[in-house]
């Protein structure tokens, strides 16, 4: 992703607090941010000039959850607030979302939240992430909306589920899949796709599982959580990119190029089906990076369907690396290879 949609994808959130945090103390933005958008430019009104803050270790960053902590309790002192958002938006970089995500619902408990995972365009690890006053590679930066204008969210998949499942039997860390049934993960997987094992080593696990991923259902069963393998190792361990838990199923997913496009039009019917009687004002709509690569060059059948169904209402996509929303009912979830399109009412 280049630097600009980083920018927009700051500038896009209105009535709202902007909290970024780093190794350093927390660092703030401006209470509210202005931001209009014609013919696709935005303009930020007081923006501060950006500098770069200093990396962190992974052991700053887990130490008790309180980085996340910080933030959270931050956003509510800049909004001038000592209660939870309506809803929050959240980017964080790859690898750290569900950390993140856990350390700011200890303060202020399960609020409804979307947004994804920082990415770059050659996966590398050159993703950056933007506030109004900071720029910087690994860290967390929230925004809480303080309003009470309508919001709805739709996160989703779009995938089927095949008859191929099986349980966890054994992890390394909390991103490594070793076993499924006893069986070592690749090799399972492999079985129920009928591929070659030794043709998805490394990266090229990636490519190979956009159309036929993994996933996991939430507590109720209402939703699928994608988790996409993303790197496969010598001893047929895959790397996922997303949390798992030992001793929880996982399902073989499926879909087509077809679908995939497809599914950008009728998530953005949806979303707009549950503002029920208000009138969408903007939306945003945060489309996996990885849905991207498998799409490949017809990925301005997307485009098209998301200009039609948006009928002249302002939107912004951006492409992620993870992708973060909920259900009704349900637990704020990340996940990858999914859409979380929200519309915001007028």
């Amino acid at each position: 992703m280049k630097k600009m949609d980083f920018k927009l994808m700051v500038a896009a959130i209105g009535l709202s607090s902007m909290v970024a945090c780093s190794n350093q103390s927390a660092n703030t933005a401006s209470k509210t941010q202005d931001a209009t958008t014609e013919n696709n430019q935005v303009d930020i009104k007081n923006n501060k000039a950006m500098t770069y803050s200093k990396k962190y270790t992974n052991a700053d960053f887990y130490k008790d959850g309180k980085f996340q902590q910080d933030v959270a309790m931050e956003a509510m002192k800049n909004a001038g607030k000592d209660c939870a958002p309506v809803y929050f938006y959240m980017v964080a970089n790859p690898a750290e979302e569900e950390d993140c995500l856990k350390g700011i619902e200890d303060v202020i408990g399960r609020v409804p939240f979307f947004g994804g995972s920082a990415a770059d365009n050659t996966v590398e690890g050159n993703w950056k992430i933007f506030t109004n006053n900071e720029v910087f590679s690994e860290g967390v930066a929230v925004a809480f909306f303080y309003t009470d204008k309508p919001m709805s969210n739709v996160y989703t998949g779009a995938y089927h589920e095949t008859t191929n499942s099986g349980i966890i039997t054994a992890l390394e860390g909390k991103r490594t899949l070793k076993e499924i049934d006893g069986v070592p993960a690749m090799k399972k997987y492999a079985a129920w796709t009928g591929k070659d094992p030794k043709k998805m080593m490394g990266n090229d696990l990636l490519s190979s599982t956009i159309l036929a991923p993994l996933g996991i259902k939430d507590r109720l069963g209402d939703l699928v959580a994608i988790r996409h393998p993303m790197n496969g190792n010598d001893d047929y361990s895959m790397n996922i990119g997303n949390n798992l838990a030992v001793n929880t199923a996982v399902i073989q997913m499926e879909a087509t190029v077809d679908e995939l496009i497809d599914s950008t039009g009728k998530t953005m019917k949806e979303v707009k089906k549950q503002l029920k009687n208000d009138e969408p004002g903007a939306y945003l709509l945060v489309h996996c990076g990885g849905r991207k690569l498998g799409i490949g060059d017809r990925i301005d059948e997307v485009a098209k369907q998301l200009k039609k169904e948006a009928n002249g209402v302002p939107f912004m996509t951006i492409f992620t690396f993870g992708e973060y929303g909920s259900k009704d009912h349900g637990a704020n979830t990340c996940g990858g290879l999914m859409l979380s399109f929200t519309a915001f009412g007028k």
